[in-house]
């Protein structure tokens, strides 16, 4: 079998043999086996290790790292070439951009389609300028939304201060809505979280896949399992295609007892998924 031998990713990663033996043993990574017994790592296993190595500098915890690796590995796409997905451990966080969407597998939540870190690069002078300056002068909505985005990544506490001061101006502002929501999800206040999603959801007159299939996950966290499935329903609605929220609303489906719904579900997910990578 060809690939990775451990001797070849402590060269190309810097991980001792012992940590890599140590990821192999944990399930995360789906190594054979070549002469002697010995562990053949495959591409994946390669890009799992990266990413292990990444948050392993950001000193997180293990317990952690491996929680991640394993939302991380479930979650890439499985019927494409992986070197199309761009993964970036972003602080203590691991984010993975696929085209225009991107989102954290720790907390699975959907982020609203621009790149994180390049906005962050982008708007940074503006972002310090601001933190810089009086907090009492007019600022328009525009402003602070940017602001937001840029502070995401290396302030997020400022950051939902920025989408706080959006929703002064404008209260029924959906993107600021969204993205404080998931700040908060992020930060560990699933009930604010939740909150959030259901303004922007109102505000956006139910028609918002992103932010329905977000509030879905919040709901699900809570075990509200008959809330998450009418969430997941709502972004089906505004998007039929939305191939994850078939999945997570056949899950919910199965946890409900409702067997049958489950099945059709997962019908419509694995169609889907087929024609994406069609």
């Amino acid at each position: 079998m060809t690939g990775y031998t451990t001797r070849d990713i402590q060269k190309l990663l810097g991980l001792s043999p012992r940590r890599v033996r140590q990821y192999a043993r944990s399930g995360v990574l789906d190594p054979g086996r070549g002469p002697g017994h010995r562990y053949v790592f495959g591409f994946r296993d390669l890009v799992l290790l990266r990413t292990a190595r990444a948050l392993m500098d950001a000193r997180v915890p293990h317990p952690r790292i491996l929680r991640s690796l394993r939302r991380l590995r479930d979650q890439l796409p499985a019927d494409r070439s992986i070197t199309e997905v761009r993964i970036v451990a972003e602080g203590d966080e691991v984010v993975v951009y696929d085209g225009a969407q991107s989102w954290a597998p720790a907390s699975g939540q959907l982020r609203l389609g621009f790149h994180v870190s390049d906005l962050a690069e982008q708007v940074e002078p503006l972002a310090e300028r601001a933190v810089a300056g009086a907090a009492g002068e007019a600022r328009s909505v525009t402003h602070w939304l940017d602001l937001g985005f840029g502070l995401e990544v290396h302030a997020p506490d400022q950051a939902r201060r920025a989408y706080r001061k959006v929703l002064e101006l404008e209260p029924t502002h959906v993107e600021a809505l969204a993205n404080l929501g998931r700040l908060l999800y992020e930060q560990g206040d699933t009930e604010g979280a939740i909150v959030h999603y259901r303004r922007a959801l109102e505000a956006a007159d139910g028609k918002h896949a992103v932010v329905a299939f977000n509030l879905g996950l919040a709901l699900e966290d809570m075990d509200r399992n008959q809330a998450a499935s009418d969430a997941y329903r709502a972004a089906i609605m505004a998007d039929p295609g939305f191939a994850d929220a078939h999945y997570n609303l056949a899950r919910v489906h199965e946890r409900l007892g409702d067997r049958v719904s489950a099945l059709r579900c997962l019908k419509s997910y694995r169609e889907l998924t087929r024609q994406q990578h069609s």
